[in-house]
């Protein structure tokens, strides 16, 4: 990419930042806050700091990585089914207007065919926010469970009227992922490589994919997470999330996995769109745009989250134009689109267990440790 990002009078000093943030990240490991993490910091397209830390798995004692696989978690939902559904948006395929019950007969007469498109991004839908449906679609065989799962979702009673209050909801990305396969006639995963991130640039399909269940490529390089219980095994290289795994490993809000670069390739993708600076004809700026903007009465954008008003999880000092998401394994991103700057943070928090929630108090300390560095030692504005 070229962009051509410039800050008046920017002197960053990448060394001091390193020693900031680097005793913190040492410190999450002694705290126990995670077994293992990977931090990369850029800015103006610049990649400032990357470092790996700590155990990918504390059984085998093997070392973190800077190119450790991380089960990314919700991630997915901004970084794979949002993108798929902006792409279907920007072909002229979908609508943000569009209603469930024009899509899919069996949401009508059931409360929720008035439910749009827009409402499943911004979780404003009234649907609930978890459901453990596994438990019941396990006991189907695959070809039968995606009909399965939209007859119990449709089934669902809403928990607030539609449009009136945000409540972030696994189901109506659930359901999102059912709308990109029902429309394209292919599988999220597939599709949203095809179409969004082999465009953009070919080493983001590299660093980005899902794990399919039926998938027999399994490597070294995965970050272990949580011991399941349920399926009597430490998890690695296989989903966490158990409504993903009983689905292939593959939906809507969860099952993509990737490297802290993938991600950081695919964001500084976006970030170089929202600039105007980009040469791609995957997105759209103004649609882009759009899709960044906070929704009225909520903390979400389309797909994206937002710093909260009270106790972010990216601290206090990104801007108000800042988007990113958190994963229920230890991962998150946070883009400051106002000032050009992009964190990563992939740990894997729940091995070997969910119980381990340290990194709730972790996360703004590091975020605003990392920006009041870059703020310290770079003032001023992005000139276009």
């Amino acid at each position: 990419m070229n962009r051509q990002l410039q800050y008046s009078d920017l002197q960053l000093t990448t060394d001091k930042i390193m020693q900031q943030v680097d005793t913190l990240m040492h410190k999450g490991i002694s705290d126990k806050v995670f077994p293992g993490a990977v931090l990369l910091i850029s800015r103006e397209d610049s990649i400032l700091f990357k470092k790996a830390y700590g155990y990918a798995n504390i059984f085998t004692k093997r070392p973190m990585d800077e190119d450790t696989i991380f089960d990314l978690a919700s991630l997915t939902k901004p970084l794979a089914t949002t993108l798929a559904i902006m792409n279907l948006v920007e072909g002229n395929k979908l609508d943000l207007e569009q209603s469930l019950g024009s899509i899919f007969p069996k949401f009508k007469k059931t409360g929720k065919e008035q439910i749009k498109i827009k409402h499943l991004l911004s979780h404003t839908s009234g649907l609930p926010d978890y459901r453990p449906y596994y438990k019941k679609l396990a006991k189907l065989s695959m070809g039968s469970k995606k009909d399965a799962l939209m007859d119990l979702i449709a089934r669902e009673p809403l928990i607030y009227q539609t449009g009136k209050k945000e409540l972030y909801s696994d189901l109506g990305f659930m359901i999102l992922r059912q709308v990109v396969e029902h429309i394209s006639g292919k599988q999220l995963g597939r599709f949203v490589e095809e179409t969004v991130y082999k465009p953009i640039a070919f080493d983001i399909s590299r660093g980005l994919f899902f794990a399919d269940t039926d998938s027999k490529l399994r490597h070294e390089r995965y970050a272990a997470t949580e011991f399941c219980q349920w399926r009597s095994i430490l998890l690695e290289g296989v989903v966490h999330d158990e409504n993903a795994y009983v689905m292939g490993g593959v939906d809507g809000h969860a099952g993509l996995f990737g490297t802290a670069g993938g991600v950081f390739n695919l964001l500084s993708a976006l970030l170089s769109v929202y600039y105007g600076f980009s040469s791609t004809h995957v997105f759209k700026r103004d649609l882009l745009k759009l899709f960044f903007k906070r929704q009225d009465n909520t903390e979400k954008t389309l797909g994206f989250d937002t710093p909260s008003l009270h106790h972010s999880s990216c601290g206090d000092l990104f801007s108000e134009k800042t988007v990113g998401h958190l994963g229920f394994t230890g991962t998150s991103f946070w883009m400051d689109l106002e000032r050009s700057v992009i964190v990563i943070l992939l740990t894997n928090r729940i091995h070997p267990s969910r119980d381990n929630t340290k990194i709730k108090a972790f996360r703004p300390e590091i975020h605003n440790a990392i920006m009041k560095s870059l703020l310290r030692e770079g003032k001023g504005k992005i000139t276009k």
